[in-house]
C-alpha cells in the first residue's frame, strides 16, 4: 500500500467505503421494510385471529343456553320419562348448532330399579336419532363429560372425544349439573348436556388464510389439535408431541403460552415442516382453547429479498462506473505528478540547477510546481547558512568539551588520593546532566591531620552552573584556613558570591573537617542535604543541620557549625539531590526512603564500594531514563588512626568532656592498646581539662583547649595547652588526706590524683600559653 499508485490507493480506499455505505443504507433499509411488514402481517393476523374467536365464543355462547334451560326445566318441574324425552328431543330438533343432547340421572335416581336413565337425541345426516345412554360398555357417570362437572359443580366444556354409543362422533360436550333440594339441602341428581360436532369448527377454522400458505388451527386446553389441515393430526398429534418428537424448543414455549390463555405474536418452528413461521394466538374464554395462525417467514419476506438482489446488482454496476472515473481522474493527476517526481530526484542528488517542469493549471499539482521551484531557490539559500551554522555548532560542541574537562579536572579524580594514608578511605563520582554541571566536590588536607572536604549543588545547569561552581570552589580554597573557625570560611565565601549576583544563582554546601587523627568531625550545612552517616552495625543517622541558608542568597548571613565523631569503620555518605529526585519511566522518584534502605545494606563496603552500589541501584531504577539532574556522591570511611599521634580541640565548655573521652578511647582502641592503667591516664586527662575550664578564664569569649596525644613503646606523652590565666598546678602541696574531711583545705584533691596516677609531669608558660605535659610508662 505504502509504494503502490494514486490511482491504486483511491480505488482501495474510495471503492471498500462506497460497498460499505451502500450494504449499509441496504441493510437498513431491509430492516425497516422487514419491521413494517411484520407489524402489518401482526395487525392482519390479530384481527383475523379475534374476528374467529369472537365468531366461535358466540356460537359457544348459543350452545351454552340449552343445557342451562333444559336444566331450570328439570330443577323447577315435575316430569315424567315422556316429558323429559320430548324436552330433549325438541331440544336438538329446534337448534340446528346442537348434534346432540342428553339428561344423564345418577344411578337409580330416575327409577329406583334402573341404573341408567340418560335418553339421548342426536342427528345424523339431519335425521333425528335417538338412544338410551348407558350399559357395560358405556357407563356414562365414569365419563368426563360427566364427572368433571359434577366433582367441579359448576358447567365445564369437556375436552373433544371420540364418543362411542352416542354419536360416534368427535365432539366437545358443554355440561350441566341440576340438583334437587331436599330438607333446605341441596342433591345432586345429573347432569344436562349439549354436544357439538367439530366438524362446523373445522370450517371456521379451514377459512383463516394469510398470504397464499398460511393456515388457522385450533388446539383444545391439553394442547391436542382439533381442527388442522393435516387431517392426520386431529385428536391424534399434540402441539408438545410434536415439538418432542422434533426437538423443537420454541414450538414447546408456544404450546405452553397457548394452553395458559396467552396471546401473542411470534416466530417459531413449523410444525409440518422445518421452516420458520411466524404465529399469532389468541385464547377461546368459554373453554380455554387456543386458535393460532401460521404463516411462513420466506413467503413474507420474499418482495423485499428481491429488491434487495436488485439493488445489489445495480450496486455492483454503479461501482464498476465509478471505478473507472477514478482510473480515469488518478491518471490526471498523476502524470504532471511523475514529471514533478522525476525533476526532484535531482534534489535527492544535491543538484540544484535543474528546471522544474511547467504546469499550467491552476489546481494543487499546478501550486505543486511552483513550490517546487520556490524550494529550489530556498534549498541554496538555506543550504548556505547551514554551513555557516554546522560550523559554529561544531565550535560550540568542541568548546563545551573543553569545558567539560577543565570542569572535571578541578574535581579530584584519582582515587585513591592518598595511598600512604590508612586512618581513612575516600571515594567521590560525579555525573552532569548536561555537558557540564552545577555539582561539585573537593578535598584536600589543610594541615597533616585535617581533612578539608565538600560537596556543593548549584541552582541551575549547564555552562552559568559551571561557571559559577567553579568560582565557588576557587573562592572555598582561597580562603579556607586551618587556624580560623569554619563557620569564618562559609561567611566570607557567602558574601563573595552575594557580590555581582546579576543571575541570582546560589549554591547548597556541605562542608567539613575530618581530624583524621581523632575521628573528630567540625561540618556547616549551607542548605544541602543533610549527609548519612551509617555505623559499622548497619545503623543510619542523617546528620544534625546547622541551620545555614544557601550561599549566594542573603548577603551577611550568619552561619554556626556543629561536631560529632567518626569511630573506626563508620562512613561518612554526602550526595546531591540528582539522587533522590532522579525520576522513573513512571514518573516517580527514586527517593530517600529507597537511598537509605540501600544504605543499610553497605555498612561493611569499601567507600568505592558504597558509590558503586548506589550508583547501580539508581541506574537500575531509571532504567536508563533521560537523567535530569546532576548525580554527585563523596563517601569517607574513617578507619581509625592507626598512627601514634593524635591531635585535638575543645572549646572550654564543660559539654566537650564527652568529646574528649570518646577521641581518646577511640584512639586506645585503633592503637590496640589494652592496659589497666590507661582509665587512669583518661581520668588525670579529664581532671585537667575540666579544671582549665572552670578556673582557668575570667571572660565569657570563646576559647581553644589543645590536646596531644603522643604514644611510643614505652609511654604516653600527653600534652595540654591553653591561653587562660597562668597557673601552675604543680606548685601547690598536696593536700592532707590523713586528716578528717571536714578538717581539710578545699581543692587540691584533682592535683593530687595527677601526681599519683602518673610518672612524671612538667608545667610551662610559654607566649601566652599554658602547657602541662604529663607521662605515663606503659
Amino acid at each position: 500500500m505504502r509504494d503502490s499508485g494514486i490511482a491504486l490507493k483511491l480505488i482501495l480506499l474510495i471503492i471498500p467505503t462506497t460497498i460499505a455505505i451502500f450494504l449499509f443504507i441496504l441493510g437498513y433499509y431491509y430492516i425497516i421494510f422487514k419491521q413494517t411488514i411484520i407489524e402489518n402481517v401482526e395487525n392482519n393476523s390479530k384481527n383475523i385471529a379475534l374476528s374467529a374467536v369472537n365468531k366461535i365464543e358466540k356460537s359457544l355462547k348459543t350452545f351454552e343456553i340449552i343445557p342451562k334451560n333444559l336444566k331450570y326445566f328439570i330443577e323447577n318441574s315435575e316430569y315424567s320419562e315422556q316429558e323429559i324425552l320430548n324436552l330433549i328431543k325438541s331440544s336438538v330438533e329446534n337448534n340446528k348448532e346442537i348434534f346432540g343432547s342428553t339428561i344423564a340421572f345418577e344411578p337409580y335416581n330416575f327409577n329406583k330399579e334402573s341404573l341408567y336413565f340418560a335418553p339421548y337425541y342426536y342427528k345424523v345426516n339431519n335425521e333425528l336419532k335417538f338412544t338410551y345412554l348407558g350399559g357395560n360398555d358405556y357407563r356414562y357417570f365414569y365419563w368426563d363429560w360427566y364427572q368433571i362437572p359434577k366433582l367441579l359443580n359448576k358447567p365445564q366444556w369437556s375436552e373433544p372425544y371420540f364418543d362411542e354409543g352416542g354419536g360416534n362422533i368427535i365432539m366437545s360436550t358443554y355440561s350441566v349439573p341440576f340438583y334437587s333440594v331436599v330438607n333446605n339441602t341441596k342433591e345432586f341428581k345429573g347432569i344436562v348436556t349439549a354436544d357439538i360436532s367439530l366438524n362446523w369448527l373445522k370450517k371456521v377454522v379451514s377459512s383463516l388464510k394469510i398470504a397464499q400458505t398460511g393456515y388457522g388451527f385450533l388446539i383444545s386446553k391439553n394442547g391436542t389439535f382439533l381442527t388442522h389441515p393435516d387431517q392426520s393430526l386431529i385428536m391424534n398429534e399434540s402441539l408438545f408431541s410434536i415439538a418432542d418428537s422434533k426437538d423443537y424448543s420454541n414450538l414447546r414455549k408456544l404450546g405452553r403460552k397457548m394452553i395458559s390463555g396467552k396471546s401473542g405474536f411470534e416466530t417459531t418452528e413449523g410444525i409440518l415442516s422445518d421452516e420458520k413461521f411466524w404465529i399469532y394466538y389468541a385464547p377461546l374464554p368459554s373453554n380455554q382453547w387456543s386458535i393460532g395462525i401460521m404463516f411462513p417467514e420466506e413467503e413474507l419476506m420474499g418482495d423485499i429479498t428481491n429488491l434487495s438482489k436488485d439493488a445489489i446488482l445495480i450496486g455492483i454496476e454503479g461501482i464498476l462506473i465509478l471505478l473507472l472515473v477514478i482510473i480515469y481522474i488518478s491518471r490526471t493527476i498523476t502524470r504532471p505528478l511523475r514529471k514533478l517526481a522525476d525533476a526532484t530526484k535531482d534534489i535527492a542528488s544535491g543538484n540544484l540547477e535543474f528546471d522544474i517542469p511547467r504546469i499550467n493549471s491552476n489546481d494543487e499539482v499546478g501550486n505543486l510546481s511552483k513550490s517546487l521551484d520556490y524550494m529550489k531557490k530556498s534549498l541554496k539559500q538555506y543550504i548556505a547558512e547551514l554551513k555557516e551554522t554546522t560550523a559554529a555548532r561544531e565550535r560550540i560542541e568542541s568548546e563545551l568539551k573543553i569545558a567539560r574537562d577543565i570542569q572535571m579536572g578541578f574535581i579530584p579524580n584519582v582515587f585513591p588520593p592518598y595511598p600512604n594514608r590508612s586512618e581513612f578511605e575516600i571515594y567521590a563520582s560525579i555525573e552532569p546532566a548536561r555537558d557540564v554541571g552545577g555539582d561539585f566536590y573537593d578535598f584536600y588536607f589543610i594541615s597533616n591531620d585535617k581533612l578539608f572536604f565538600l560537596i556543593g549543588d548549584v541552582s541551575d545547569k549547564g555552562v552559568p552552573a559551571s561557571l559559577f561552581m567553579a568560582v565557588t570552589k576557587t573562592l572555598i580554597k582561597a580562603v579556607v584556613d586551618v587556624n580560623k573557625p569554619l563557620s569564618e570560611l562559609v561567611y566570607r565565601v557567602n558574601n563573595e558570591l552575594c557580590a555581582d549576583n546579576k543571575m541570582s544563582l546560589f549554591v547548597t554546601l556541605f562542608c567539613g573537617i575530618l581530624n583524621t587523627s581523632s575521628g573528630e568531625l567540625e561540618y556547616a550545612n549551607c542548605g544541602h542535604n543533610p549527609p548519612i552517616k551509617i555505623s559499622a552495625d548497619g545503623s543510619i543517622i542523617e546528620l544534625e543541620k546547622t541551620g545555614g541558608m544557601a550561599l549566594g542568597v542573603f548577603e551577611n548571613s550568619e552561619f554556626t557549625t556543629k561536631n560529632t565523631l567518626l569511630i573506626k569503620n563508620e562512613i561518612l555518605f554526602l550526595y546531591t539531590d540528582g539522587i533522590t529526585e532522579a525520576m522513573g519511566r513512571n514518573g516517580d522518584f527514586y527517593g530517600q526512603n529507597n537511598m537509605i534502605e540501600k544504605l543499610k545494606k553497605c555498612y561493611n563496603f569499601s567507600a568505592k564500594e558504597v558509590v558503586e552500589n548506589i550508583d547501580c541501584s539508581v541506574k537500575e531504577f531509571t532504567e536508563d531514563f533521560a537523567q535530569a539532574d546532576d548525580i554527585t556522591m563523596l563517601v569517607i570511611k574513617y578507619k581509625g588512626y592507626y598512627g601514634i599521634k593524635m591531635e585535638i580541640e575543645l572549646e572550654n565548655k564543660i559539654s566537650e568532656l564527652d568529646r574528649l573521652n570518646l577521641a581518646v578511647t577511640n584512639f586506645w582502641k585503633a592503637n590496640d592498646i589494652k592496659t589497666d592503667k590507661l582509665a587512669d591516664i583518661q581520668l588525670c586527662l579529664e581532671e585537667l581539662v575540666s579544671n582549665i575550664i572552670k578556673y582557668g578564664y575570667i571572660d565569657e569569649t570563646l576559647h581553644i583547649i589543645k590536646i596531644n596525644v603522643n604514644l611510643d613503646s614505652s609511654k604516653i606523652i600527653l600534652e595540654v595547652m591553653d591561653d587562660g590565666i597562668e597557673f601552675n598546678p604543680f606548685d601547690h602541696p598536696e593536700p592532707n588526706i590523713n586528716k578528717p574531711l571536714e578538717q581539710r583545705e578545699v581543692g587540691g584533691l584533682g592535683i593530687h590524683l595527677i601526681r599519683n596516677c602518673i610518672d612524671s609531669f612538667e608545667y610551662s608558660r610559654l607566649d601566652g600559653f599554658n602547657k602541662v605535659k604529663l607521662i605515663k610508662n606503659i
